[in-house]
């Protein structure tokens, strides 16, 4: 048992309904709470506005609910939540641990996915920039913010993941990463730390594609506790391998994977489990929905899940 209480959260972005590789990380998240008479919130993440399928975030919600997967504390739309994005970014702006960058994608499709610092080594004010109506970005300084956490060695970069084992990952070769997009909307990073600290979140289980994005969040989640009146729990991390199609593409939505079927949800929990490792027992079939979750909830075992980045269906 934690020390403090568990409270985990599942977070998906309204982009279309759920698929099964999505549902595994919903019960996976749920199992781990409940197994640890923990919390379970649900948090929308609908703030990329071009990548939104009209009508999502209402079916992430109904399949949820029809599959039993119900959460304990009101649900939070991050389009509802951008004064508290904006605080933040003023707070690592007031303190120089940012910068404006212009670059163009041209630019950064050569860079292999590391940022140079090109902008921050020009080293031209915000007020230039928005002087000469230039489109920007607004990148992390990152050896600035490493300087400003004396007292937190980042550069140890070493995580503790139940389901991978210890994660390497030196954040100096991350490049300065972008929290606040040219086009005015705030980054995926500087938005799930923001909830995850406000909401006092103790325990991530996601899919492996985020594994990457652990380290940068990790740091401005250290960044930003100090503009907070929260101390931040130690987050702890579990990423389950994402489901993969024989191609060896990952299942998700830009891959046409299939939404899920609600008519059948105590097959799908049970597919679920299986996939998980869990091993549920045969007669669970002829057993209610409410029987498979209280079955999970009792028998889960995040150990049994493999240890890999992708299982394919």
């Amino acid at each position: 048992m934690p020390s403090s209480p568990y409270i985990g959260r599942f977070a998906p972005s309204p982009s279309g309904p759920l698929h099964m590789g999505s549902l595994l990380c919903a019960v996976a998240s749920f199992m781990d709470a409940k197994s640890h008479q923990g919390k379970w919130l649900l948090r929308i993440e609908d703030i990329d506005p071009p990548r939104e399928q009209t009508g999502a975030s209402d079916a992430i919600i109904e399949t949820l609910q029809l599959h039993g997967l119900l959460w304990d504390e009101a649900l939070v739309y991050q389009s509802q939540r951008s004064s508290l994005y904006k605080q933040a970014l003023e707070f690592i702006d007031g303190h120089n641990l940012s910068y404006a960058c212009t670059c163009t994608r041209k630019r950064l499709s050569t860079l292999a996915g590391v940022y140079d610092g090109h902008c921050r080594i020009n080293n031209r004010s915000k007020n230039e920039i928005n002087g000469d109506k230039l489109p920007a970005a607004t990148r992390i300084d990152l050896q600035s913010a490493l300087a400003h956490l004396n007292n937190y060695d980042l550069s140890e970069a070493t995580l503790w993941d139940q389901i991978q084992g210890h994660i390497n990952n030196d954040l100096t070769d991350l490049g300065d990463f972008i929290i606040h997009r040219k086009d005015g909307l705030f980054a995926y990073q500087l938005a799930v730390v923001v909830d995850d600290l406000a909401q006092g979140i103790t325990h991530v289980v996601r899919g492996t594609d985020l594994l990457d994005c652990t380290h940068k969040q990790n740091l401005l989640l250290h960044l930003l506790h100090k503009s907070s009146q929260v101390t931040p729990q130690k987050l702890n991390y579990a990423h389950i391998p994402v489901l993969s199609l024989p191609t060896g593409l990952k299942l998700s939505k830009q891959n046409h994977a299939p939404a899920i079927d609600n008519y059948k949800a105590k097959e799908n929990v049970l597919v679920a489990l299986t996939y998980l490792h869990q091993s549920p027992p045969r007669e669970l079939t002829q057993q209610s929905l409410h029987q498979v979750i209280q079955w999970g909830i009792e028998n889960w075992d995040i150990k049994k899940i493999p240890k890999q980045k992708a299982m394919c269906m």
